[in-house]
């Protein structure tokens, strides 16, 4: 035995480091047990990893004899400890993780040898030896408990245009994010057996019945069914239909919202996070419901990684049967007080894909990865919006049809890093008569957490979230601020017929006396808008679509492309980049442009009270100076700072009488909004991706903003439309979706 545990130093402190490395992952392990037994666990079971693999190596490592058996096998323990804790769930980038693991094994060996020779004799090098290990480690403590820090906010110009004739506040328009008239009341309904939370058990208001999922999640079996069903009490075939409902109290009927959760840990409720925008809603007139699918969330017994999206939507449609049951019968408290064809799906992250799931799901005979289970749905579903989507967990590509959409988008969302909702939002087609639109809003500086008012700052759990840089972000408070702004205006149009909120979608100015300061790029069409030119037709430069001719002058930079997502993925878009550099002034000779020409000026069909369409986002203008020929050339480069863009858009009669407009004085176009996620920068590249990808926000130009040079302009006749790209000196702009409307916003 003296053999195996020598009384050293070394093995003892090795020891205690998995004991402490351990009783760190039992404490962040979510297994429903409380924290402090996770602990306990955790440093027994580091303690008995260390000492049955330093039995392991000692009895291996016998017959090496140029370092001490006890410290070959101490050494080869401790190793193999940490690399046991990465295997069980330590997750931590291997570039990180391993270095961090050699240097913590090297400071504990300083550490020991240190006490050793101080045992022997007291010296000034072997009292640093001891303390150097001790402040490090500190050091390092303070670096992953810090924030992190901005690099990139300072320097941005404000967000919103200091004067604007268009703001709503100033036309007596009620805050969309305002309480309304209506008390509130509160209740759950479901199964009423729910083990694990009363709310779903002895407190709910309506028992539900159970639903059968079988053929919605055939993966629910092994060790996902084993530990599920042992902390849940049911299974997939008896899924519970929980619900938390805001009620507005009044005669009715009322307009209905569901509102799901994402993905996160299973026995970390999910569905009370949900409850600031759902009180809001209920106070305007909406029946809102906080859907629990916390059951087929994540879970250490495993994840099912997607397969699970369609039993997500079904459920969510099951509820709305439920509803309907309820609403038609004569018998029911809540007989004839639902609105059901005015419906709207709220979803976060995973939820965000289902709801687009269930819209389409809302409209078919059958499930289509099972025939055998059958559909009878065909509710009022008309709106769906998505928070922080996700848009590949299912395999089916989603393409919606007549209904209106919405998706919001944290730029610092380190969970789903690029704005997957545009995806869907551009799949999306309006193919009837009704009035339909779509909607999309990029929030600078909000994670994927703060939609919800439980997940919190971090979008990963520890000790991957150590790492993440949130000094940047916006509180939670605001982020939800900003959520209701938008998310109300949308259910006040969706479902009340309220029109007088969409024209924040287009010029966020007209919110400014609302929204937290910050930048917010907003995308926007509608059935009243005609897209002439959208680079999805072919590769070619000089044609597009309808016959239009395109030309160019001056340009440096010209090609259509796919954007790309930051970590090199698609936006399923294709937009014209265009980039001028006129070196230390502009000359009026040879200023760059782009002109579209149309065959036949009736293709526009607009008047003076229309409005000009066009989306642009600021393109990465480093590009202009790529490759330089000289060193001198390359010190130039350095100094050029980003540009605030801003050009000219002419538009041209059949006469050759022309009329302009700085789209600046409509909306600032957003510089680039640069992001890092994490506290290494070089950990963001092989992690996330880029610290920055192309977000397009759309423009609405009132035609009769544009000034004449003379009274004889004709908007019947527009020839040309041309962008002059005559006030910066240098830029790269990304343009899209070049059209008119004939629609009210301004």
């Amino acid at each position: 035995m003296k053999r195996l545990f020598p009384p050293i130093g070394m093995t003892s402190a090795f020891l205690i480091l998995s004991i402490l490395v351990f009783g760190i992952f039992g404490y962040y392990y979510e297994t429903g047990l409380p924290k402090g037994i996770m602990l306990l666990l955790g440093m027994i079971l580091g303690a008995f990893a260390f000492l049955i693999l330093n039995i392991i190596f000692q009895f291996l490592g016998k017959k090496i004899n140029k370092i001490p058996l006890a410290l070959n096998a101490a050494i080869l323990s401790v190793f193999s400890t940490f690399y046991l804790a990465k295997m069980l769930g330590f997750r931590l980038p291997d570039q990180i993780y391993y270095p961090g693991v050699i240097g913590l094994v090297l400071l504990t060996m300083l550490f020991s040898f240190s006490i050793k020779k101080i045992k022997k004799g007291s010296s000034a090098l072997a009292w640093l030896g001891m303390v150097m290990p001790v402040l490090l480690l500190l050091a390092g403590i303070f670096w992953l408990k810090n924030e992190g820090h901005d690099p990139y906010t300072k320097n941005l110009p404000a967000p919103f245009l200091e004067n604007t004739n268009h703001s709503l506040a100033a036309q007596g328009i009620k805050n969309p994010a305002q309480l309304g008239k209506y008390k509130v009341e509160k209740f759950t309904y479901g199964n009423g057996t729910d083990q694990n939370r009363k709310e779903y058990a002895k407190d709910v208001k309506f028992k539900t019945a159970t639903v059968d999922a079988t053929h919605l999640l055939p993966e629910w079996k092994d060790k996902k069914k084993k530990w599920r069903e042992s902390y849940w009490g049911f299974g997939v075939k008896n899924f519970p239909l929980n619900g938390r409902v805001f009620f507005p109290e009044g005669e009715g009927p009322f307009p209905i919202t569901l509102i799901v959760h994402g993905n996160h840990s299973m026995i970390d409720y999910s569905d009370d996070g949900y409850g600031y925008m759902a009180e809001l809603l209920a106070s305007q007139g909406i029946i809102a419901v906080s859907v629990d699918e916390n059951f087929i969330n994540a879970h250490w017994s495993g994840d099912f990684r997607g397969k699970e999206m369609p039993a997500r939507a079904w459920i969510l449609l099951k509820h709305l049967e439920q509803w309907r049951n309820w609403n038609t019968d004569p018998n029911h408290e809540l007989f004839q007080k639902i609105d059901m064809n005015h419906i709207m799906l709220v979803g976060h992250s995973r939820g965000g894909e289902a709801v687009s799931i269930a819209a389409a799901f809302n409209r078919l005979s059958h499930f289509p990865d099972n025939g055998k289970e059958q559909f009878d749905f065909n509710f009022g579903i008309k709106g769906v919006v998505s928070i922080a989507p996700t848009d590949y967990r299912y395999h089916r590509k989603i393409k919606l049809e007549n209904v209106n959409y919405l998706s919001l988008q944290g730029a610092y969302d380190s969970d789903e890093v690029s704005f997957w909702g545009m995806r869907p939002y551009r799949r999306l087609a309006f193919t009837d008569e009704e009035d339909w639109f779509k909607a999309g809003v990029y929030i600078h500086r909000a994670n994927h957490g703060q939609f919800n008012s439980s997940w919190g700052r971090t979008d990963f759990g520890p000790p991957s979230s150590w790492l993440l840089n949130t000094q940047p972000l916006i509180s939670g408070e605001d982020q939800r601020e900003a959520a209701k702004v938008f998310i109300s205006a949308f259910a006040s149009s969706v479902l009340k017929n309220n029109q007088q909120y969409l024209s924040i979608f287009n010029n966020i100015n007209t919110a400014k006396d609302w929204l937290p300061e910050n930048f917010y790029l907003t995308h926007f069409q509608d059935t009243d808008d005609l897209i002439l030119q959208n680079f999805e037709e072919d590769i070619d430069l000089k044609n597009g679509k309808n016959g239009i001719t395109i030309t160019s002058q001056n340009l440096k930079i010209y090609r259509e492309e796919n954007l790309a997502t930051r970590d090199g993925g698609s936006q399923e878009n294709n937009a014209v980049v265009l980039g001028w550099d006129y070196g230390d002034q502009i000359n009026p000779d040879s200023v760059a442009s782009y002109t579209l020409r149309f065959p036949d000026s009736s293709l526009l069909n607009i008047d003076s009270t229309n409005q000009l369409l066009i989306s642009v986002a600021a393109g990465n203008f480093k590009e202009l100076f790529k490759n330089p020929k000289e060193k001198e050339k390359e010190k130039e480069k350095e100094k050029k700072k980003e540009p605030q863009l801003d050009f000219h858009i002419q538009l041209i009669d059949s006469s050759g009488h022309q009329t302009q407009l700085q789209i600046s004085e409509i909306k600032r176009i957003a510089p680039r909004l640069q992001v890092r996620f994490t506290k290494v920068k070089s950990l963001d590249a092989d992690w996330i991706g880029k610290d920055w990808e192309v977000h397009l926000e759309s423009f609405a130009l009132p035609l009769l903003d544009f000034s004449t040079s003379d009274g004889n302009f004709d908007y019947k006749k527009i020839k040309k439309i041309q962008l002059v790209f005559d006030i910066c000196k240098y830029g790269v702009l990304v343009v899209d979706d070049l059209g008119v409307s004939k629609g009210n916003v301004n």
